[in-house]
Order: C-alpha cells, then sequence, then structure tokens
C-alpha cells in the first residue's frame, strides 16, 4: 500500500474487517441507536469507499473513519431533533415517546448513559473516544479538531461533572 497514491480495495475490504465493529460500539454511544450507529458507520465507509483514490497516507484511513463517524453522528442527533421537534407539535404528549428508547444495555449501565448524555456532546464525544475507542489525546484532537489542551480540559470537565451526578444518583 505504501507508495501508490490511494487506496485499493482490498485496503478498503481490510479497514472495514478491522475497525468496523469498534466504529460502530463508538457510534452506539453517540447515537444511542443500534440502527442509525450502523447507517453512520457505514456512510463513513461508502464515503471513505468513494474517496479511496484521494488518500495519500493509507495510515491516515482509520484517523478519516473515526472523523466521519462522529460527524455522521452529529448529522443524525441534529435530525432526531429536527424530527422530534417536528414529532411533537403534530401528536399528543402520551403518544410522543422516544422511539429510540429500546434497551441497549443492561440496567446499571442506563445510569452511566444518562449522566454521560447530560453531558454537553464535545464532552460526550472526547469520553466516547478515549474510554471506548481508548484513542490517545492527540487521536481525539485530530478527529475532532480541537487542540490537546481542549481535550484535556474538556474531559477534566465532564469526569468532574459525572462524578457530581452519580454521587445524586446513589442516593
Amino acid at each position: 500500500m505504501r507508495g501508490t497514491a490511494g487506496l485499493d480495495e482490498n485496503a478498503v475490504s481490510m479497514l472495514y474487517a478491522t475497525h468496523r465493529l469498534a466504529l460502530v460500539r463508538l457510534a452506539v454511544l453517540l447515537v444511542d441507536d443500534q440502527a442509525s450507529a450502523e447507517d453512520v458507520v457505514q456512510d463513513a465507509f461508502v464515503g471513505l469507499h468513494r474517496h479511496r483514490s484521494q488518500i495519500r497516507d493509507p495510515e491516515a484511513a482509520a484517523g478519516y473513519l473515526r472523523t466521519a463517524v462522529v460527524n455522521g453522528a452529529r448529522s443524525a442527533l441534529r435530525r432526531r431533533g429536527t424530527q422530534r421537534r417536528f414529532l411533537q407539535r403534530r401528536t399528543t404528549p402520551e403518544h410522543a415517546e422516544e422511539a429510540d428508547a429500546a434497551v441497549l444495555l443492561a440496567e446499571e449501565h442506563h445510569t452511566v448513559l444518562r449522566a454521560v448524555r447530560s453531558l454537553p456532546q464535545r464532552q460526550q464525544e472526547i469520553l466516547a473516544l478515549r474510554y471506548w475507542s481508548n484513542l490517545t489525546e492527540a487521536e481525539i484532537a485530530q478527529t475532532l479538531g480541537i487542540s490537546r489542551g481542549a481535550v484535556k480540559s474538556q474531559a477534566s470537565r465532564a469526569i468532574d461533572k459525572l462524578e457530581t451526578i452519580m454521587k445524586g444518583s446513589e442516593r
């Protein structure tokens, strides 16, 4: 792969086999819905495949995919918010339950996930990339397009806020 411009079909297939599951897990944390997460990841791989000839450094392809998944999750959440606002105007409150409220994890994990979801979106993304995807601060900074210092400070604030929330939920 080195020395050639772009990725060949085999390289894309290998990336899919190697990274798909971890990217779906990341997307599930960000969008809280298995089907939407799989769509986000599939779209990221379609984008990679479509632009594979433009990838100069094959080692950067995994970073491209992570960034595409985070951006795709943001877009999915924006669309979902727009749909909810529209449906809330058109339905009665007793029928306005969220369609994506299906149980994805055991009950003890729901408390933690609810606490994480109460954080600002950027902090949620940083925690998901750091603790779920096991990325370094530099990799997170590159994925989100922010500085390493911003990653550190946002992660620290997120952890402090989670501790406060979790202590309150123990009562």
